[in-house]
């Protein structure tokens, strides 16, 4: 089971990584150098979810901009969410989150 999570988080970073690369800098950001900067926050939180037993990485949606990590998505529980937005927060380059996960039991 270890072995898939490191596989998972290995696939999620690589996907976030390369989805990055070629794209041309959005609306708000100051240069491409904060692109690389932002995606590799990205890929840095999904990583950590992926490696969480009690965060799902596939539930969540994590974007980065400027530094400020913005979460949505789904949680099965408030002790997911909260999980998750530690887990943000904790990340290197992280300046702050915007936690807009909800919670929904897996009955919804």
């Amino acid at each position: 089971m270890k072995k898939f999570s490191l596989i998972g988080a290995a696939a999620i970073v690589a996907g976030t990584l390369l989805g990055a690369t070629g794209c041309a800098v959005t609306s708000g950001q100051s240069s491409v150098g904060q692109y690389v900067d932002d995606s590799t926050i990205t890929a840095r939180v999904k990583a950590k979810m992926a490696e969480d037993p009690q965060v799902s990485a596939m539930r969540i949606n994590v974007k980065t901009l400027n530094g400020t990590v913005q979460l949505a998505g789904f949680a099965t529980s408030q002790a997911e969410k909260d999980s998750a937005g530690k887990l943000a927060a904790e990340t290197p380059d992280v300046k702050s989150v915007r936690n807009d996960i909800v919670v929904r039991s897996p009955s919804n």
